[in-house]
């Protein structure tokens, strides 16, 4: 489990043997904010030798102040997006050698664009992937609306969520369900560059299914993340 807090993620790993005492886990922390951090955890990563089957870009912050990331970049396009792209970069040949053996701030419209962000990374990586003849996939997918401290940074919101989000909101474990649908259902071999809802194949925008945009945002990030 990779995660910016290791004391909550120790007592969730602890919580899980409890319930299956065979788990195997560990816990390393990761920042996606940070460039540094997902760095020094990629280097950690690939330096143990373990193999890298299914990576799950599933962290990030919703709609907060205008903030700058440790490398001076806005911070839900950081961590949503950039921390997640240079991630894949960093652990793409472990996961290659493995299956071979967003003037005026809007905290919503940064989200949005940090989202999009999201699926054009799937779909560059699902062309470059075809490209060079790797049997890796890559998909992107909305796990709805869900009962989580995601909207920390709006207090009034957050708490009006949480006390009536429980009738029509989903909670964590049907939150979790389309991302291991995606990741491990056997109809979802072999599909890549698609996006899921509700365990279902879906439509995003048409700005989602650009491809010369994915493209542009692919050398975009590459220049941010300082990567040859």
């Amino acid at each position: 489990m990779a995660v910016r807090n290791v004391e909550s993620g120790a007592k969730v790993k602890e919580t899980i043997l409890k319930e299956i005492p065979s788990a195997k886990i560990d816990v390393m922390e990761l920042d996606l904010s940070s460039m540094a951090s997902v760095r020094k955890f990629a280097s950690d990563y690939i330096s143990s030798g373990r193999p890298l089957n299914i990576l799950i870009n599933n962290a990030g912050v919703m709609a907060t102040p205008f903030q700058l990331s440790p490398d001076n970049i806005e911070l839900q396009f950081a961590t949503n997006h950039l921390g997640h792209f240079l991630l894949t970069n960093l652990l793409l040949e472990t996961m290659k050698k493995t299956i071979n053996d967003e003037s005026v701030y809007n905290s919503y419209f940064a989200y949005g664009q940090s989202k999009l962000a999201n699926i054009l990374h799937a779909k560059e990586l699902t062309r470059r992937f075809k490209e060079e003849g790797v049997e890796i996939t890559a998909n992107a997918l909305h796990p709805g609306s869900i009962i989580t401290n995601i909207l920390r940074y709006h207090g009034y919101i957050n708490a009006v969520a949480n006390m009536v989000g429980k009738y029509f909101l989903k909670n964590v474990q049907q939150g979790a369900a389309t991302q291991c649908y995606v990741a491990l259902h056997p109809q979802v071999k072999g599909i890549s560059g698609e996006y899921f809802m509700d365990s279902n194949k879906a439509t995003p925008t048409a700005l989602a299914n650009d491809s010369e945009l994915a493209k542009k945002l692919w050398e975009f990030s590459v220049g941010l993340t300082n990567q040859k």
